[in-house]
């Protein structure tokens, strides 16, 4: 916060009096970012073809990841003390199996496809986003566009189960550990 403060030009004290809280802060900063990501998943749940809404929202997000480095990890964290960023993050979440559920109706989403393989595709382009330095948005569209393939029906049903939800949002807290961590 005292890093925060200084490149501001404020004091910390009148940092912590309008952001008495990192989850505050990160509220603030991130509020219009993921009400972005909410915005995705209504415009995904709006297409006529619920396959394209679900590709198309894929493609967003992932395209917001490499946008916004600093997003590239939030979608992957979790915050239970930043209830904004939470809400917003349920409000998206809920639109996603929304649009899970209609793209299985059509026959063009694999049958086994869960939420959680949403997740994990997020972590994995986080990491292409970080490892690929300048070929990031080049490096991202190819592993989204992989990864579309991999999700479109007929597949065999030949994948492993999809991690636990608690043991996925235990990571994702993980994450925001690592995050921060300084290296050794």
């Amino acid at each position: 916060m005292s890093a925060i403060a200084r490149a501001a030009g404020v004091g910390v004290a009148t940092l912590f009096r309008r952001f008495p809280t990192r989850d505050d802060l990160l509220d603030a900063v991130f509020a219009d970012t993921m009400r972005g990501y909410v915005e995705a998943a209504e415009a995904a749940q709006a297409d006529p073809d619920p396959w394209n809404g679900f590709t198309g929202y894929i493609t967003t997000v992932c395209s917001m990841q490499v946008a916004n480095r600093g997003f590239a990890n939030l979608l992957t964290m979790t915050f239970p003390a930043a209830a904004h960023l939470e809400e917003q993050r349920a409000l998206a979440y809920e639109g996603f199996l929304r649009l899970i559920e209609a793209a299985k109706a059509t026959g063009k989403l694999r049958p086994d496809f869960a939420d959680q393989d949403m997740v994990v595709l997020l972590m994995a382009n986080a990491g292409v986003i970080t490892a690929a330095g300048d070929t990031a948005p080049e490096s991202s569209a190819r592993l989204v566009a992989y990864m579309v393939q991999a999700f479109t029906a007929p597949q065999p049903a030949t994948l492993p189960p999809p991690p636990d939800p608690d043991a996925l949002a235990h990571a994702m807290l993980g994450l925001d550990c690592a995050a921060t961590r300084k290296p050794e």
